[in-house]
């Protein structure tokens, strides 16, 4: 069985990458790896499901015994991928997506020279900056956090594969554009390596 491609997508505030990946993940093509963290459950939140909740002791033991595909410190608490289960989706033939930031995406690119990694990018920055103050959810300090964030996301740029927009209401439309990417890798000559050979067996 061909395995799956690993798909990273990464995105800041306003990008609309839950939703995106949200959509991905309704075509049994793709499939979420459940991330661990350290972090306190929130309110309604299930273990296995929306994370696997473990402690800080635990996740370094993992992190020394290398059963982590990539992983980040962010604001006091660990997250990261679960090696074992991302290979086993991979395994399976199904693409496994990632949404993560770009120091987890650097990381997965370092460990898995063959991950797709894709950028989801607002139109513009002013129109990030407006769809952050129309969420009317946060703070002004938090969204310049966030706008401040962003620029030292591009920065990272160079690392990614591809870049997708988000126009307004243009969430399938992305969804459509990952996909498209999905099919153009999977003929792409450097996943083919014995395209020559299969083509002249008998």
């Amino acid at each position: 069985m061909e395995e799956g491609l690993l798909i990273v997508l990464s995105g800041p505030a306003g990008s609309g990458k839950g939703t995106v990946s949200q959509l991905l993940l309704r075509s049994p093509d793709f499939a979420f790896s459940v991330s661990a963290t350290t972090r306190a459950p929130r309110p309604g939140e299930v273990d296995g499901v929306n994370y696997h909740f473990i402690t800080t002791a635990d996740f370094e033991e993992r992190i020394r015994r290398g059963e982590l595909l990539e992983y980040t410190n962010y604001c006091g608490n660990y997250y990261g991928t679960l090696r074992r289960e991302a290979e086993a989706i991979l395994g399976s033939g199904r693409n496994l997506l990632l949404e993560i930031e770009v120091e987890g995406a650097a990381n997965i690119k370092r460990l898995r020279p063959d991950a797709v990694l894709i950028m989801l990018l607002p139109p513009s920055f002013a129109v990030q900056e407006q769809r952050l103050r129309g969420r009317g959810t946060e703070t002004e300090e938090k969204i310049r956090a966030r706008l401040t964030r962003s620029r030292e996301e591009l920065d990272r740029l160079p690392i990614y594969d591809y870049i997708v927009y988000n126009r307004d209401d243009g969430a399938e439309a992305c969804a459509d554009d990952v996909r498209a990417i999905v099919r153009a890798e999977r003929c792409s000559v450097r996943r083919n390596p014995d395209a020559e050979k299969k083509f002249f067996e008998r």
